[in-house]
């Protein structure tokens, strides 16, 4: 890494927290006192994502966007190896869309405000009664009107390669009963991997597939539903993001 860049990514670190809480006093001011739209305060997390992106110079291409509706309610589904597919997808994604979120982030200052205010969805990752009912709200919301972007390896790759996708996220879909759009992020693991902390700068593309209809699913047919979902994820990924079996 150049020394130009290594301050870039310096500078990246030390400001991410600020930038963090700026987005979210201004979304619950815009909420509680002007425009008073989860829609409109969108904009503070995309600028919020645009921002951490350009600071490290990272440019993001979106491609496939005429593949879906604008007005259509979707799940998106992706492969997760940094931390910079939630930043791009934030800053770069035109289609308007919610987070789902594990419920302990909720509970943080001001932060946690800003995302319940928002719209953003809680989920016990726990086991149980308590965590089958959080997905059963999450779906409601969903099929209610709200897109929201899930990771079915259920945590970021260590090595830039698509893992195994667990069943119990396209549950979510099946519940929700609305399309999942498989998406691909290339170029993010190299900028920021597992356990780094100083993004470099680059490419990120993310590549949108076709939307797969889910009414005809069924409980039982999770894991169907999940190895389709993953082949089709792996076939938006350039060839050295694949697993190592494919």
């Amino acid at each position: 890494m150049s020394p130009l860049q290594t301050l870039r990514s310096l500078l990246t670190l030390l400001l991410a927290p600020f930038l963090t809480f700026l987005a979210s006093a201004l979304s619950l001011i815009d909420l509680r006192w002007f425009r008073k739209s989860e829609c409109k305060a969108q904009a503070f997390p995309r600028y919020w994502g645009r921002s951490l992106c350009r600071l490290a110079g990272v440019r993001v291409m979106v491609e496939g966007m005429e593949n879906i509706d604008p007005q259509q309610t979707y799940i998106f589904a992706a492969n997760h190896c940094s931390q910079y597919d939630i930043l791009s997808f934030q800053g770069y994604f035109n289609h308007d869309f919610r987070w789902i979120a594990k419920k302990e982030l909720f509970r943080i200052p001001l932060f946690g405000q800003a995302m319940e205010q928002i719209g953003y969805i809680p989920i016990d990752r726990s086991h149980g009664r308590q965590a089958l009912k959080s997905l059963d709200e999450a779906a409601q919301r969903i099929a209610a009107g709200s897109s929201v972007l899930i990771f079915p390896e259920g945590t970021r790759s260590p090595d830039g390669r698509v893992q195994d996708f667990k069943a119990g996220a396209v549950l979510l879909a099946i519940k929700s009963g609305v399309p999942i759009v498989p998406l691909g992020f290339n170029g993010s693991f190299e900028i920021l991997p597992k356990g780094k902390l100083l993004p470099k700068s680059g490419v990120i593309t993310i590549r949108i597939g076709q939307p797969i209809p889910t009414e005809h699913y069924k409980t039982a047919d999770k894991q169907e539903l999940a190895r389709n979902l993953h082949a089709l994820v792996t076939n938006l990924l350039e060839e050295r993001y694949h697993s190592i079996d494919e």
